[in-house]
């Protein structure tokens, strides 16, 4: 038997945690904890897996530091202020600081921490965007690759808004077009690279009035139990729901390095959940999938990967908490 506990953050007042027996394939709401207005965006520690950072994504934002303890959580350690309006995401790096970006006033922190990693310091400056002549910047991720942070920004052509790095490749989700994209990382500092394949990612069976927005973007690295990369996407059906839901759409990168290099779609898994916001893998070998939806009332659904990675099988499904956005995994033993 391998359990995990599983938190969810979403927009509420609270953060769900669920139990989750892989041997008899339960999900169970353990509690809900007290956090926060808003903690759409939850992030472990990358080293300390006892400790937990928490976006506030509100008119006045704000990041949160929490400890973990089995299955439980603590109430608030730290709180401090993001200078900015609904921070959406928040990502702990190697420094022992926390970058955090706020989605409406177009600017973020970095934010250090002081005498243990869930204690924050206040002096980190407030970083603005640039933003396009008649646009405003919507920085909507930040990723630590080496020294350098990337921030995909939002309003800019086709929407960057989360991405990923993968064997000296930069992978994008755009929101606004429903497309990912593959380049070369571009060369530090502030270099550019050309893109090498565009693919959409847009189901074939779309309902007539869907409005589609690309949300989020994982990678598990390679195993023994799946040597074979993909490349997972949310489709998020901002408009017309059906009863089948949005869909994670897999993706492969062939002839990586070769002229023929492009992104192909494997397959579309259709979710039977609404405007898939946030999903994380998990488990040993990341074999299973959770994903929830910030609209409608599915609650949330593990799956496992199958076929190598190619496909996603539902596992099951808990409907307590309607809707979550953001996910942590802690295994028990």
């Amino acid at each position: 038997m391998v359990a995990f506990a599983i938190f969810a953050g979403g927009y509420d007042v609270f953060i769900a945690a669920y139990l989750f027996n892989s041997a008899d394939s339960s999900l169970n709401l353990a509690a809900k904890y007290p956090s926060g207005l808003n903690c759409s965006w939850i992030t472990p520690h990358p080293t300390n897996k006892s400790v937990l950072y928490a976006t506030n994504e509100d008119t006045v934002g704000a990041l949160q530091s929490f400890t973990i303890t089995g299955s439980t959580l603590s109430t608030a350690v730290d709180t401090v202020p993001s200078d900015g309006d609904d921070p959406a995401f928040a990502a702990a790096l190697s420094t022992g600081e926390v970058a955090i970006m706020n989605y409406s006033s177009g600017n973020g922190r970095i934010i250090p921490t002081t005498t243990s990693p869930e204690l924050f310091s206040n002096d980190a400056p407030v970083i603005t965007f640039p933003p396009r002549p008649g646009n405003v910047s919507h920085p909507h991720m930040a990723l630590q690759h080496g020294t350098e942070v990337f921030v995909p920004d939002l309003p800019l052509a086709s929407g960057p808004r989360h991405i990923r790095i993968s064997d000296d490749r930069l992978y994008i989700l755009h929101e606004l077009s429903s497309t990912l994209t593959v380049q070369a990382i571009p060369a530090a500092p502030n270099g550019t690279s050309t893109i090498i394949s565009t693919a959409s990612i847009i189901p074939d069976e779309r309902a007539p009035g869907a409005l589609w927005a690309a949300a989020e973007i994982m990678i598990p690295p390679p195993s023994a139990r799946f040597p074979s990369q993909y490349i997972y996407v949310s489709n998020r059906n901002t408009g017309v729901q059906t009863p089948v839901g949005d869909s994670v759409a897999i993706f492969e990168n062939l002839d990586q390095g070769t002229p023929r290099e492009r992104l192909q779609l494997v397959k579309q898994v259709f979710t039977g959940l609404d405007q898939i916001r946030g999903m994380q893998f998990g488990g040993a070998d990341n074999e299973y999938l959770i994903a929830g939806g910030v609209a409608g009332d599915a609650g949330v659904v593990v799956y496992e990967r199958v076929d190598g990675g190619r496909d996603l099988a539902e596992v099951v499904r808990n409907t307590d908490v309607p809707t979550r956005t953001s996910f942590v995994w802690v295994q028990l033993n």
